[in-house]
């Protein structure tokens, strides 16, 4: 039996494991995985929940107004965005999950060194490559996606592909040298500067506040004057929103405290450093975690509670039971896929459907304006969900 702690299957780098402190990236102790007898011949993800055809494409956005954070030598920070969004009709191609490098250098980094270098590149995925649109001018809502330390936007690719079906454009956002591997168009794969060595919270201050930068930059790339997509006229400006996993949902509530242009956010399963929030937020905000971190009164669940003080506007503090750190991304599936076991008693598959749920019934709510009961208590169809009062220190 191999030895994989959370953090190299639960959204931070293995590099950072050891210097990383409970709030950077929530971390279970070493888990137990089992090297799979063999790999899948395609791995997938589980389809969308619905109605629309899903078509997507990649831009490469260049800010000439800041050098890049990381690499101050590069003098424009550059980023790689994934678009997804409602289709007219399948198309004739599936997009691809990741290029075969930025499978190696994943998997590499998460150890499994077994597997074949390019397997997650053969993802089945359930979008189609520069499919034509569907939609009205200005009649669709916009979500921007941040993925945890170290992970790529593709991690985030089921729940982008499910927003779309329902009749989201979603942005997926690759921090260009915060992910273990990033492609450019003219070939070039850049790595995470920031992964190795000693962590403190300055650090991770640094990485929220830069996330929210980025995200201000492809809002105003997405939806200013010139439009870097051809398909832009469709977004409705006054409906966006922004969820992220691990350090990037702890970016979400940054980003929502600097720009005002997103109307309600959710951070899925991560702790979050010190002056993340300084100051009173208005807008809605829902917190999604892991019952084993989360539940108030446990340590790693302080920064939520301190954030949630400062959060006036309507909000919601829900814990998943069984479920694990990877348990929200696609990591979680195709783990499961590969005879991984990162340590959950929640199957992969039903804990990315909780999150589906969950995160499409609080966008509908908050940026369509569509009654969303399932957020107001408990749920019988979801029993694995905890709504939670960290005032009084309970979840139902």
């Amino acid at each position: 039996m191999r030895r994989v702690t959370a953090l190299l299957l639960a959204g931070a780098l293995a590099a950072a494991a050891p210097a990383s402190p409970a709030w950077a990236s929530p971390a279970a102790p070493g888990i137990a995985s089992k090297a799979p007898a063999s790999a899948p011949d395609k791995p997938y993800l589980p389809e969308p929940t619905g109605s629309h055809p899903v078509g997507t494409t990649s831009l490469h956005l260049k800010d000439a107004s800041r050098p890049d954070p990381w690499v101050p030598s590069v003098k424009a920070r550059e980023l790689m965005v994934s678009l997804w969004y409602p289709a007219r009709s399948p198309g004739l191609q599936r997009a691809r999950y990741m290029t075969p490098k930025e499978s190696e250098l994943f998997l590499k980094d998460a150890k499994l060194t077994d597997l074949p270098p390019a397997l997650l590149s053969t993802t089945r995925t359930n979008a189609f490559s520069d499919a034509k649109p569907a939609g009205r001018g200005h009649g669709l809502p916009l979500v921007v996606l941040s993925p945890g330390f170290g992970k790529p936007r593709s991690t985030l690719t089921a729940l982008a592909e499910d927003l779309a079906s329902r009749g989201y454009v979603v942005a997926a956002i690759d921090h260009t040298y915060e992910t273990v591997a990033t492609t450019f168009p003219d070939g070039r794969v850049t790595t995470c500067v920031p992964c190795d060595g000693d962590h403190d919270p300055s650090m991770f201050t640094k990485v929220v506040n830069v996330r929210a930068a980025d995200v201000s930059f492809v809002l105003d790339r997405l939806t200013g004057p010139r439009p870097a997509w051809k398909g832009a006229r469709l977004i409705d400006r006054s409906r966006t929103g922004m969820a992220g996993h691990s350090i990037g949902g702890a970016s979400a509530v940054t980003a929502l405290a600097l720009d005002a242009r997103l109307r309600a956010g959710i951070d899925i399963d991560g702790t979050t450093p010190p002056d993340a929030l300084t100051r009173e937020l208005k807008r809605p905000f829902m917190f999604l975690g892991k019952a084993a971190t989360y539940t108030p009164g446990m340590e790693p669940a302080a920064t939520w509670e301190r954030d949630w003080k400062l959060m006036t506007g309507w909000k919601r503090w829900l814990l998943v039971t069984g479920a694990e750190h990877a348990s929200f991304t696609d990591v979680g599936v195709l783990a499961a896929e590969f005879g991984i076991d990162i340590g959950a008693d929640l199957p992969a598959e039903r804990g990315l459907a909780i999150t589906r749920t969950y995160v499409g019934a609080f966008f509908d709510r908050h940026l369509l304006n569509r009654p969303q009961p399932l957020l107001d208590g408990p749920s019988a169809s979801n029993p694995e969900v905890k709504h939670c009062v960290p005032e009084k220190k309970t979840c139902a």
